[in-house]
């Protein structure tokens, strides 16, 4: 018999406007530098509307019609004795309204695509590029710290 497996799940958004994307300079010692908004998903809560409500919580955004562009999975450190698995879904969408405002997590702008990879990039931001640009790929796996970047 299979146990379920203990997870925390979250969402990264990538929104586009034409030639730019919105990123956040994230200020959290423990995922600093540029990225894409998103958070945790609540217990009961969907996919997409978490990710609905993070965006709406750390830019001010109202964002709609996501695609799911794919996925990241790794092991992480125990909580109370036993060991995790994080789970990020990946979403992309241009369907947004609103004004942007910077949020306490970190500064919140546009930017060129094109610009894009030229700064301190957040994490394995490097790595989950791959899955937003590349349609042939859904996930990306982390079996260790040590060990590289799985593409699926």
């Amino acid at each position: 018999m299979h146990l379920p497996e203990p997870a925390l799940f979250l969402n990264l958004v990538m929104i586009e406007s034409g030639d730019q994307v919105l990123v956040e300079n994230r200020r959290k010692k423990d995922w600093p530098g540029i990225t894409f908004p998103g958070g945790h998903v609540e217990p009961g809560e969907s996919f997409v509307d978490s990710a609905i409500r993070e965006i709406k919580e750390e830019t001010g955004l109202t964002i709609r019609n996501l695609q799911s562009v794919g996925l990241c999975q790794y092991p992480d450190k125990t909580v109370e004795g036993a060991p995790f698995r994080r789970v990020i879904y990946f979403y992309r969408t241009s369907d947004f309204s609103g004004e942007i405002h910077s949020g306490r997590e970190g500064e919140i702008f546009w930017m060129k695509k094109s610009e894009f990879a030229k700064l301190k990039l957040a994490g394995a931001l490097t790595d989950f590029m791959k899955i937003f640009n590349d349609p042939k790929l859904s996930e990306v796996i982390y079996y260790d710290e040590e060990s590289p970047a799985d593409f699926n």
